[in-house]
Parts: structure tokens; sequence; C-alpha cells
């Protein structure tokens, strides 16, 4: 099977050349609009520019995808549903964007609950992870046919959607993490969806007309169209607004379920930092939400790395963990996803001590 007898590559330059337009005119329009994380109003421990540079990159790319999108995924409900949610997430990103550039931001638990309504709106549209499959062998679980009625409301919920809620929450706040140091960020999203996108070529479990893979491109497309102007220096920042991103790369992760784990292998390191870091936070007797200086990009940049280090560190990871996950089977990916965890766990904590040592002795 040929790459090009489907359009995932004509969606994929589309989306890739209209963000690689747009983003450039939301940089202008930006700083006129005087929406800029300046680090001299904006006080957040997780900072590490020195001058005001524009927010609001998640406006170029939603529109870079929407384009691509109208073109090349079905009109549907499903696809309605989808940018619905999309865009609640991206309107109030922007909104935290503007408090930003004031030197204020939106309190973490409401932007928490807009996550978990997005993805509730995405489920009720009718994505959600139908079935698992045991990667020791066995039948397949079918999710959607477990469930109960909600007393008083008399609804029927199913255990596909509360899995698939969490699921996509998770993925948003996970990615969410992962945009401290420039260019991280849409380099991850790139090549998770690439990975995703390949795999669902070659398995063909998707919907009609492989709607999941043409998302991946999509979505691939415009990470990379904006990655070209947030690589160090970075041009402009991704803001909040880009939390619709993960959003769609969740979902791309389960229109097909056999993905899920290759979605959180390619996604391994960044997943175990958040983890980490919420387990980290809780220990000290933090909330999970209060940002600080301790997630792994910012250990590398304490150890001496630079910016695009840091960054090409992630992608070679992420890439590195993306092609091996094409080649495992689902009992493989198991095990390999197990094996991520541990040794990235145990470098995080031995991280962690050896800056924590060095930070002792400075200040001694």
């Amino acid at each position: 099977i040929s790459i090009f007898d489907y359009p995932v590559v004509s969606a994929f330059l589309i989306a890739f050349l209209a963000t690689a337009v747009i983003t450039p005119l939301f940089i202008i329009i930006n700083k006129k609009l005087g929406l800029l994380d300046d680090p001299k109003k904006h006080i957040h421990p997780a900072i590490i520019h020195d001058k005001p540079i524009p927010r609001g990159g998640g406006i170029p790319i939603f529109l870079g995808i929407l384009i691509a999108a109208f073109f090349f995924l079905p009109h549907t409900t499903t696809t309605f549903g989808l940018f619905a949610a999309g865009f609640l997430a991206l309107a109030v990103g922007i909104s935290d964007d503007i408090l930003n550039a004031k030197g204020k931001e939106i309190s973490p638990i409401i932007r928490f609950v807009i996550n978990i309504l997005t993805a509730v709106i995405v489920v009720a549209s009718g994505i959600s992870i139908k079935f698992i499959t045991n990667p020791f062998g066995g039948e397949i679980l079918h999710l959607n046919t477990i469930g109960f009625v909600v007393p008083l409301l008399q609804f029927p919920l199913f255990i596909s959607d509360i899995i698939s809620v969490i699921w996509l929450i998770w993925i948003m706040n996970m990615l969410n993490w992962s945009k401290g140091v420039d260019g991280q960020m849409p380099g991850i999203v790139a090549i998770s969806a690439i990975v995703i996108g390949i795999l669902s070529l070659r398995l063909l479990t998707g919907s009609e007309n492989n709607i999941d893979a043409i998302l991946s491109f999509i979505i691939a497309g415009g990470a990379l169209g904006f990655l070209l102007f947030n690589f160090h220096p970075a041009k402009i920042f991704p803001g909040y607004g880009t939390t619709f991103l993960y959003l769609f790369l969740g979902v791309a992760s389960i229109l097909s379920s056999a993905k899920l784990a290759t979605a959180v292998l390619v996604m391994g390191v960044p997943l175990v930092d958040f983890i980490f870091t919420i387990i980290r936070r809780i220990l000290a007797k933090k909330s999970p939400f209060k940002g600080d200086k301790k997630h792994l990009h910012h250990i590398l940049l304490q150890l001496g790395y630079n910016q695009r280090q840091v960054a090409l560190f992630y992608w070679s990871i992420s890439a590195i963990l993306g092609i091996i996950s094409l080649t495992l089977e689902s009992k493989s990916k198991l095990f390999a996803i197990i094996m991520v965890g541990v040794i990235t766990a145990g470098g995080l904590f031995f991280l962690h001590a050896v800056t924590k040592h060095t930070n002792d002795d400075t200040a001694s």
C-alpha cells in the first residue's frame, strides 16, 4: 500500500502551508494588539525567556488545520463536534493569553474544567475508545457494551465514554506541560501525529476513507508549519490556545483503539514526566496544578544544555520510540512502554537528586 494512494500528503501540505503563511501575519497582529508574553509582567516560575514574545500561536495553527479539514475531512456531526470543542479550547486559551499579557491568568481549576467540557463534547459527538485488545492474547474487550444508566437523568453512560474523556484530558494536560522550550511541543506533536498516521495507513483500521490517518497528517502539517516560527529563538509562543491541538491528537489516537499503545509509547518521555511531576508536587504538599521549574526540560537547561538541544532531545526520543512502535506487536509494545516508564522515571529521580545536590552546594 502506497502512501500516495491516500489524500494524506495533500492534506498535510495544505495544513503546513496554510499555517506557515498565516503565522507571520499573527506575529504582526499580536504585537500590535499587545498580545505579548512579557517576563516582567507575566511572573511564572517556568518562564525562561527574557524579552516580550508574541503569544496566541494557537490561532494560526487552528486556522491552518481548519482550512485543510474543510477540504479533506467529511462534514459530519462528529467533525463539527470536534471543531466546536477545539474552538472552545482555543477561545479559553486566547483569553488566558490576553490575561497573561496583563500579568494575570485564568485559574488552573477553570482551565481544567474546560478541558473536561471539551473532552465531553468530543465524546458526545461519537468519538470514543470502543474496544481494547488484550496484549497477551484472548478476546477483544468491547467497552461500548459495558455501561449503566445515570440515576435521575436516565442517561446511558458507557465505560468507553468515561475512559475516552479521561484519555483526552490526560493528553491535553500532558502536552501542555511539554512546551517549556522553543519548538519542543510542536515537534513532539508532529512526530506523534505522523507515527499515528502511518500506523493508520498500515492497519487500515480507521473509519471510511481513513479519516483517522488524514486527521493525523493534518495535525502534523499544522504543527510543523508553526514550528518554523517557534524553534529557538521563537518568534511566537503557542500559548494556552494550542490545547485544541492536543485534543485533536488525542482524538486521532482513539479513532482506532489499536493506536493507543503507540501514542503512549511515542509520547512516553513527556508522559512519564507528567506523572512524575504530579506525584512530586503532591508529595511536596503542593497543588498539582501549580507550575514550577522542575520539569525534565528545565533540569536539562540547568545542566547546561541550550533550548535547541533540549528540543532536539525530545524530538529524537519521540522519533526513535515512534519507529520502534511501528515494528512491535501489542504484547511487545506493552513491555516497551513499561521499560520506557521505568528508565525515564529512574532518570528523573537521578537528575532531580543531582540538580538538588548541585543547588545545595551552590547555596552553601
